[in-house]
């Protein structure tokens, strides 16, 4: 079973290469534009689609200029079934475009396997009505196989302006073993770190085209590392627009 565990995760990156690479490439592009012309990328998501915002972010090998939309309520910390009640809730999500003054041209990045409740919704909608450009991570069979929780009926695949499949089953868990009627393994978290590092990697090359030198953290538990990542800590490290 547990070579079973390796090949269901293949299965499912071989399956985002093969049908996803466009879409990644364009999302990377577009962040490198907004970096390059001095706008803002955010990424977040609620529940466990929370460690995509925590797989861009402060992180040895990652970009610098990210800013995470990654409050307590909406990860696991506090309570496993907090951030499920208050996803679904509407206007949390206007109150954090504010208070991280989300504005034209910025890019918002948003990871929500299901796309189907009010945190994401919300938050692309009102990204969008101030400018901003969404891409989202998501399960389109999952989304496509479940109503909407938000007023509108959309999902958030309806309304990004990029939209990047993890190639997941419905419900995530992708695995059947018997005896047990729930099934196991989730694919979403080890696709969205392969998705995450592909974006990521690919945005540096574009600004490196640009001759601009990107800014990328270094891991701070390699001698003599210690200091290399402040000047990124102070420009950038959740940054608030004045």
């Amino acid at each position: 079973m547990i070579d079973r565990v390796f090949e269901c995760g293949f299965e499912v990156l071989k399956k985002i290469q093969k049908t996803q690479v466009k879409q990644i490439d364009e999302a990377a592009k577009m962040i490198a534009e907004a970096f390059i012309n001095d706008h803002t990328f955010y990424v977040s998501g609620s529940g466990h689609s929370h460690t995509v915002a925590e797989e861009f972010y402060a992180r040895a090998g990652g970009l610098a200029f990210v800013v995470p939309i990654l409050t307590t309520e909406l990860t696991l910390n506090e309570h496993p079934t907090k951030s499920s009640y208050l996803e679904r809730l509407s206007g949390y999500a206007k109150i954090l475009v504010d208070l991280y003054k989300i504005s034209e041209n910025d890019v918002v990045l948003i990871a929500s396997n299901s796309g189907r409740n009010a945190y994401p919704i919300e938050l692309a909608l009102e990204a969008k009505d101030r400018g901003a450009k969404v891409i989202a991570i998501t399960s389109v069979q999952h989304s496509n196989a479940t109503a909407s929780r938000h007023s509108s009926g959309k999902h958030l695949l309806d309304i990004a302006d990029i939209v990047i499949d993890n190639c997941g089953v419905l419900g995530d868990s992708a695995i059947h073993l018997e005896g047990l009627d729930s099934a196991m393994c989730p694919t979403s978290s080890m696709a969205n770190a392969f998705i995450v590092q592909a974006i990521s990697t690919q945005c540096a090359a574009y600004i490196l085209k640009k001759g601009i030198t990107p800014p990328v953290f270094v891991s701070l538990n390699c001698e003599g590392s210690e200091n290399l990542n402040h000047e990124y800590f102070e420009k950038y490290t959740r940054i608030y627009k004045k």
